[in-house]
């Protein structure tokens, strides 16, 4: 099947690389969704332009390769991963697995199958399981990371596991323990270690 292309919206500020966030759960501010808008907002502090894809807008249609008909929102979706340098995944962990929303919003990368850059090839996806239980978070992270292989992308060296069974958020819906903030940083930095800062030379980007 050819890669389907239509026009969709774009967020155009500024220079940097551009990082599309996706996953959460139809249940609003869910911890998967907290902690993807976190790092997000961390990698717009290092410059990168983002788009967010949270549960809401990734109740999509199930994917079908055999048809070319797609709504608006999976349109939208596909188009900001086609143009995108970097992607972060967030998902809970249901039943020690990634959610169906997550996986069927990944499945809608195989429209880009027939384009020059085919699926993710060459950007770097980083990961976040939250999960009551570290046994359910890891393997969802597992999950998560083998996608990104499979989709000819680059996990990033750090992937975040996120127990909700611990105190996660505090009174201000901030992160509580100062560790996971930390790791947010670090993974919107290695979103970022394969593209150059404005003014930096792409070869220094490649190191």
């Amino acid at each position: 099947m050819e890669s389907i292309r239509r026009p969709g919206p774009r967020d155009e500020r500024g220079p940097g690389p551009l990082i599309v966030g996706l996953g959460g759960t139809a249940r609003a501010s869910s911890s998967s969704e907290r902690v993807l808008k976190l790092v997000l907002d961390a990698a717009g502090r290092h410059g990168a332009r983002t788009r967010l894809f949270g549960g809401r807008d990734l109740d999509l249609p199930m994917y079908n390769p055999e048809s070319e008909a797609r709504d608006p929102r999976a349109v939208a979706l596909v188009d900001a991963l086609r143009d995108c340098d970097a992607v972060v995944v967030a998902s809970p962990g249901y039943h020690g697995a990634v959610s169906g929303l997550v996986k069927n919003a990944l499945d809608y990368v195989e429209d880009l199958r027939s384009d020059e850059r085919t699926y993710l090839d060459q950007r770097a996806f980083g990961c976040v399981s939250c999960a009551y239980g570290w046994q359910a978070a890891v393997a969802t992270l597992t999950q998560l990371r083998t996608i990104g292989h499979a989709l000819r992308a680059w996990p990033t060296p750090l992937g975040l596991a996120v127990n909700s069974a611990e105190l996660v958020w505090d009174a201000q819906g901030l992160p509580a323990d100062g560790a996971l903030t930390a790791q947010i940083d670090t993974l919107a930095e290695q979103l970022l270690s394969r593209h150059p800062q404005p003014g930096e030379p792409a070869a220094a980007a490649a190191r």
